[in-house]
């Protein structure tokens, strides 16, 4: 009896150990879902923004409408690096965890079943002792319920043995689990916060680089057209700055960057017109990507 109670203690602690990963790897994933909805939501935002500046910056001056598109695009690339990683988030760590909970009902499972096997020899055990104080005089029955007891304890010992080398591969794999998911999720962190610490590098030194002095001058002379107070000095330099040229060549690729800014803000998994970077990769590699439901980013070196 005693090897009866030993082996339901151990069975118990078993069982709590597969309690314990169903009840936190389920808080894992239901926040970790959170969190991505949530950064999804932030991209989203962030488009929004992007198609404020560019609505603010067609009507000013030319000096600080270059400003603003080279800044608006600078934070156009940054939410592509975001939607990379909120699809890299559901891909290596969010759906991981929702699929970890068919691998605990089936642990779970194989505990039931030793359980069950363990009743059924607590149950010989406790007739064999029955029959012994009513009629310890019949050793026929007395023998036949003994053999009974023997049989259920060698099933529940191979049973034992079994869900030991089950709970203990569990235990192994749910480990090495949890490893490879927060390896990810920090991998992915890293590789987001580094891209987009380069271009927000770029969208400072774009700001940096604004001519506030040839702005003013600009309304200052387009203020004195407008009322007819005309200034016969010539304008000490008429020549476009640096940053207008810019604004030039980059106004194709703003148009492309804005279509998803137009889309429903409340849905922040809608299709996402996504298009082709050349800083997530290797340098002199460009991303490619593929535009179609959800909008995935395909990146060189990290396949989603």
């Amino acid at each position: 009896m005693n090897i009866v109670f030993s082996r339901d203690s151990q069975v118990r602690g078993m069982d709590n150990t597969v309690a314990n990963t169903k009840k936190y790897f389920g808080q894992f994933c239901s926040l970790l879902a959170a969190y991505t909805r949530k950064t999804a939501r932030l991209r989203d935002k962030a488009d929004q923004l992007v198609k404020q500046l560019i609505d603010f910056a067609n009507s000013e001056n030319p000096e600080l409408r270059a400003t603003m598109r080279g800044f608006a695009e600078d934070l156009a690339k940054v939410q592509d690096y975001r939607q990379a990683q909120v699809e890299r988030l559901e891909t290596k760590v969010v759906n991981p965890l929702k699929l970890y909970g068919a691998q605990i009902k089936q642990t779970r499972a194989e505990i039931k079943k030793f359980k069950r096997v363990q009743n059924r020899e607590i149950k010989q055990l406790e007739k064999l002792e029955k029959l012994r104080q009513k009629s310890p005089w019949d050793r026929q029955m007395i023998s036949q319920a003994e053999t009974r007891v023997q049989r259920a304890a060698m099933d529940s010992s191979r049973t034992t043995l079994q869900l030991e080398e089950t709970v203990d591969a569990f235990q192994r794999q749910k480990l090495k689990d949890l490893q490879t998911f927060f390896s990810n999720f920090v991998t992915i962190e890293m590789v987001f916060h580094a891209k987009a610490l380069e271009v927000y590098s770029s969208a400072f030194q774009t700001l940096e680089k604004y001519d506030l002095e040839r702005d003013l001058q600009d309304f200052r002379a387009r203020m004195q057209g407008v009322y007819g107070h005309y200034n016969t000095q010539p304008l000490a330099n008429t020549n476009p700055s640096p940053s207008v040229l810019q604004s030039l060549a980059s106004q194709g690729t703003l148009q492309v960057q804005l279509c998803r800014a137009n889309e429903d803000p409340e849905h922040p998994h809608a299709n996402h017109g996504r298009f082709s970077l050349h800083d997530w990769g290797l340098r002199g590699q460009s991303a490619h990507c593929v535009c179609g439901q959800g909008g995935y980013l395909m990146l060189p070196g990290h396949s989603l």
